[in-house]
């Protein structure tokens, strides 16, 4: 029974007791008859059971639209899931949260974008919500999990199968630092039209949404129509005229989403102060003066360096320099790369 169905018995009979109380006559005014009948008969002994055991198990947790933890945000849009499976900490929900989604075959400067993103938006407290998808997603997640903002993974499976299976170590580090979501129930497999209905849920669940890369095709444009749809703000960053994958930002941003460069952009356009990690700040953080990251810079010049090179020419610490990067890829100011490489973006 999906939500439309689920929420116009609640209206109808005010409570699941009084649904479930009712006659056949009372619920077929409601139902068609075959979920009339599905209803009447109750779900199989043995699923009932899973889903005592699992909520058994510690951090695992079954909210209805009556619990003071289920998100507020939820509220708002037009057809919120009346059951949420959740595993892990549920007061995540009712945080300041921001989406993250894009293409599951990104490019290595999406995946780098997406997670540089992420963490400097959850260590200024954001959590953020994605799909534990491939990709962008599995980059933002990873991110999220670097502050102390953590994550939300909606799925569109049950909450006691791993989608895609490689995440599988990604989403017990989620259970156990951030949350597990789904209005699936247990033993729910990843059927393809699952995917485009949790959709909603992360959007729903946002303040705002940022697409990082997408084709045309992809199903995080379809995250993005939700997110308009709900009255969320859409922003998109802009990747090369030549690339697929940044076909489908450039239509949101002639749509009017809003084109971001870097995470303060985002928190300027939601009313956040963007002051939280100025470069003042993150180079004090660093023990140094803030123009010792414009040495740093120049020195890293524009074309890919290891550390030890860059420590050489910048005269400082590998500790200094570590420290300085972190600061400087926050920014979106630097790149890191493969190997243990770092580039230049600015």
């Amino acid at each position: 029974m999906g939500p439309s169905h689920a929420i116009r018995l609640l209206t109808a009979f005010g409570s699941p007791d009084r649904i479930l109380s009712a006659s056949t006559a009372a619920l077929a005014r409601h139902l068609p008859p075959k979920l009339t009948h599905a209803l009447e008969q109750g779900p199989p002994a043995s699923m009932l059971a899973h889903a005592h055991a699992w909520l058994a198990q510690p951090g695992n947790h079954l909210l209805t639209l009556a619990d003071t933890d289920y998100p507020a945000q939820l509220l708002q849009i037009a057809d919120p899931p009346p059951l949420l499976y959740a595993k892990g900490h549920t007061a995540l929900l009712n945080r300041s949260i921001l989406a993250v989604v894009g293409s599951r075959n990104a490019t290595p400067q999406g995946l780098r974008n997406a997670e540089a993103f992420a963490r400097d938006l959850s260590q200024r407290g954001w959590c953020i919500v994605s799909g534990l998808a491939l990709g962008i997603d599995t980059a933002a997640h990873r991110g999220g999990l670097a502050g102390r903002g953590a994550t939300i993974a909606v799925v569109g499976t049950g909450l006691d199968i791993v989608y895609p299976a490689s995440n599988h170590a990604l989403a017990h580090r989620i259970a156990a630092e951030g949350l597990m979501l789904s209005e699936f129930p247990l033993g729910t497999p990843g059927r393809p039209g699952n995917f485009p209905r949790r959709n909603r849920l992360i959007s729903g669940l946002a303040r705002g949404v940022l697409v990082v890369e997408a084709a045309l095709q992809s199903g995080s444009l379809i995250t993005a129509r939700e997110a308009a749809e709900q009255g969320r703000e859409v922003f998109a960053i802009p990747g090369s005229i030549h690339s697929p994958l940044a076909k489908g930002c450039h239509q949101l941003l002639k749509q009017g989403a809003k084109l971001v460069e870097q995470a303060v952009d985002i928190l300027e356009e939601l009313g956040e102060s963007p002051t939280v990690t100025s470069p003042a700040r993150c180079a004090a953080q660093a023990n140094l003066p803030d123009t010792a990251q414009a040495s740093l810079l120049a020195a890293l010049g524009h074309d890919p360096l290891d550390i030890d090179t860059l420590t050489a020419r910048a005269g400082l610490t590998p500790e200094q320099v570590y420290a300085m990067l972190l600061s400087l890829e926050m920014m979106g100011q630097v790149a890191k790369l493969p190997g243990g490489r770092y580039q230049r973006l600015v």
